[in-house]
């Protein structure tokens, strides 16, 4: 693992957008397919190799610029108390959770909307759909998470650290996405998720 750190340091210091985009797109790309085979919408539903593409082309063309240049603001700007951590801290995951999230979420929805070769229309009933449930979701697992990412992990590992966590985000996002409208009934098989 050690290896591993060392390696990721050396490339995301080197070639940060390329490094970023690749492991990003990676694991939307695994969250994706962990959604597809341990959470079919269908019984018997085959893999769907196309939508894991999409989930990367999502992660590593978007969100990886996003959220690193995203990340990065956050630490420069967001100082409420110069030397004061916790406090800075706190103030990082409040502008995440309150003005990124609210905007990320129905970016992804769109966007994947878009790819997916729906019209604008239906990417903005997706949106309305999802927001809200999605987001109110989003509260239950990420401010713990940023609260810590934010106090121990250097900026330059944030987005990796994130994107960890994210595979499974990702699932639930993938999920979420592939459910038609008229799909209102969550599988037994999926973890309940406040709605």
């Amino acid at each position: 693992m050690n290896g591993f750190v060392n390696w990721y340091t050396a490339s995301v210091k080197r070639s940060p957008r390329l490094t970023n985009g690749i492991m990003t797109g990676s694991l939307f790309g695994i969250g994706d397919v962990i959604a597809q085979v341990g959470f079919p919408e269908k019984k018997g539903q085959k893999y769907d190799l196309a939508r894991t593409v999409r989930a990367v082309v999502y992660g590593s063309l978007i969100f990886s610029i996003i959220g690193d240049s995203w990340y990065k603001f956050l630490n420069q700007k967001v100082i409420v108390k110069p030397g004061k951590h916790w406090t800075n801290t706190a103030a990082r995951v409040g502008c995440d959770q309150l003005l990124f999230a609210p905007v990320g979420i129905p970016m992804y929805y769109g966007v994947m909307s878009i790819l997916e070769g729906k019209s604008l229309v239906d990417a903005k009933k997706k949106i309305e759909d999802n927001w809200w449930p999605t987001l109110v979701t989003n509260w239950y697992v990420w401010p713990a998470f940023q609260l810590i990412n934010f106090s121990l992990v250097p900026v330059h590992h944030r987005l990796f650290s994130v994107n960890i966590i994210s595979i499974f985000w990702n699932a639930f996002l993938s999920f979420k996405n592939s459910i038609s409208p008229s799909d209102k009934k969550v599988p037994v098989n999926f973890p309940p998720v406040p709605e």
